[in-house]
């Protein structure tokens, strides 16, 4: 961890306060930590197997997680349908691209309600230029690529770990994103329920140790071990808790001896974002929805692949022949051209047929993909047969995507995007770029503005819209009841319109607004019915 923000780095330093519970009474003892994070690991064991099996099927790109693999080796040998991994593909592509959708405002930050208006509109300008200089940092920095193999994680093995640090100064974003595979994440829940205990082991070269901890002291021996062979690598162990007033880290050399502390210190927020897609009663990891359709995953694979020993038999034919003692089956080659001796009387060659039906299989086959496509939401997010769907359509298959996840995306809003974007604001508040904000909801407000989230503002405010247009047909005494400049503004905080296109309140002009233009409302509100391209395969948000 080589964030600016961790303090106390050399080891032999004043250890005391946060790092205690880490390193010991002390704090100064590696074994401590590596006792910790060896009875957690212990407890982790009951998962590997079935993570193991699950990316054995549906993420074979990474199964070597936890049994380790060689670099360019095949690892779909098992595989004989790919109707799970294509599922996989698809659903963490519609995570990705509806909650962090790549170079698009996804979050953004509204001043709060309980401010006065005129402070509301003078807030509103600058709190979009910081939102602009945090997703310009995201954008620069290698966040979406990351942030999909957390979506695959998260999909296969129910749960995902995002390590987010600051940059180096001179990089071209503040920020530098991890993608930790499940196997060298070890959780557990703090004592407020969250997932903010993380242990993670990896394996690093001895050079890369040396520009991380540039101030740890390394054994002779493992330096003489690193001269003789420059590609050695050290198991090393970091952890991060969460202590009063922030988050401890250590980090420990995990060698045959007792351990050495490589640096230790003090986050005000933690590094490891840490998210599940479900979580069952009792348990720390999460379930994801390939556990739930494993079964019929491993039994269609297993069809596929007895379908496909069938279709040898088939496609090269079993023969028999009579034992007369002139036939030779071992002197016999099946190609064009070729004399087969045989007894006088003996049947000769015979093909002997395959008793096993494809039409059989192909139905027990259509009926168990069918299935896994269901539990993986690969027939929610597959292309429409239809070529042009309406607004109305599209809002629907929005709004059955929202109840078929609605609490899985609750729980990613809360374990993964609202950290994400604290940490953010911490990084660049500490670097000087934003100033500090209070985001406790009444001063400054976060809002999401990912598809997902914009849908039901966009119901919402067809809803005033067609309010708006039944109020017209009612004559002048109808529309005398609504103010027309709070229902702009509403509409356009509905449809986050940015605060330089709408006249500050105080500086509106005082005069009677005219009366509705019917027609133009009408045409409004049967545009929200028209025709609109077929929703995108993946899961991509079409605006209503």
């Amino acid at each position: 961890m080589d964030d600016k923000e961790t303090k106390n780095r050399k080891a032999g330093d004043e250890r005391g306060g946060p790092g205690e519970s880490l390193l010991g009474p002390g704090g100064d003892d590696p074994a401590a930590l590596l006792k910790r994070y060896r009875k957690a690991k212990e407890r982790r064991g009951a998962w590997e197997s079935h993570w193991q099996e699950c990316y054995d099927y549906a993420l074979p790109l990474r199964d070597g997680m936890f049994q380790g693999g060689v670099p360019g080796e095949r690892k779909a040998d098992r595989l004989f349908d790919g109707t799970a991994p294509d599922c996989v593909d698809q659903l963490a592509a519609s995570l990705l691209s509806e909650l962090t959708p790549p170079w698009a405002q996804w979050f953004g930050l509204a001043a709060g309600d309980q401010l006065p208006a005129d402070e509301r509109d003078e807030l509103a300008p600058m709190l979009e230029r910081i939102a602009a200089v945090m997703q310009s940092h995201f954008d620069r920095s290698n966040f979406a690529i990351e942030m999909h193999q957390c979506y695959l994680d998260a999909v296969t093995g129910g749960t995902a770990s995002l390590l987010f640090e600051e940059a180096p100064p001179g990089e071209p974003s503040a920020f530098r994103f991890t993608s930790v595979p499940l196997g060298q994440a070890v959780l557990e829940e703090g004592p407020s329920g969250r997932l903010d205990v993380t242990f993670r082991r990896s394996e690093v070269s001895v050079a890369a140790l040396k520009s991380r901890f540039p101030r740890a002291t390394l054994p002779e021996e493992v330096l003489k071990a690193a001269a003789d062979d420059p590609d050695l690598r050290l198991g090393l162990v970091e952890a991060v808790i969460p202590v009063r007033g922030g988050y401890s880290y250590a980090a420990v050399l995990d060698d045959e001896s007792q351990g050495l502390i490589l640096g230790q210190g003090q986050f005000s927020s933690s590094p490891f974002l840490n998210f599940r897609w479900l979580k069952a009663p009792g348990e720390v990891y999460g379930r994801s929805p390939v556990m739930k359709a494993l079964p019929d995953i491993k039994t269609a694979n297993k069809v596929v692949e007895l379908v496909l020993k069938n279709a040898t038999i088939a496609v090269t034919g079993i023969w028999q022949a009579d034992d007369d003692g002139v036939l030779n089956p071992a002197n016999i080659k099946l190609v064009p051209g070729t004399i087969i001796p045989k007894a006088v009387g003996s049947a000769g060659l015979q093909p002997l047929s395959a008793p096993g039906r494809f039409d059989t299989s192909q139905l027990v086959l259509d009926d168990l993909r069918g299935r896994i496509r269901h539990a993986l939401l690969g027939d929610k997010l597959s292309q429409p047969a239809a070529p042009t769907l309406t607004a109305t359509e599209v809002l629907q298959r929005s709004d059955e995507m929202a109840r078929l996840l609605g609490a899985t995306y609750g729980r990613l809003q809360s374990e993964l995007l609202t950290p994400l974007v604290m940490r953010a604001i911490h990084i660049l508040r500490r670097r000087g770029e934003i100033p500090a904000l209070a985001l406790d909801g009444r001063t400054v407000d976060l809002q999401y503005r990912s598809p997902l989230a914009q849908n039901q503002g966009r119901r919402d405010a067809r809803n005033v819209l067609s309010w708006l247009g039944a109020l017209s047909s009612l004559g002048p005494a109808a529309e005398g009841t609504v103010d027309g400049e709070a229902a702009a503004r509403w509409l356009a905080r509905a449809f986050n319109v940015p605060s330089e296109l709408v006249r500050p309140g105080s500086a509106a002009p005082a005069q009677v607004a005219p009366a509705a233009d019917t027609g133009g409302l009408a045409q409004v509100i049967r545009d929200l019915d028209a025709p609109v391209a077929a929703q995108p395969k993946g899961g991509a948000h079409v605006p209503a």
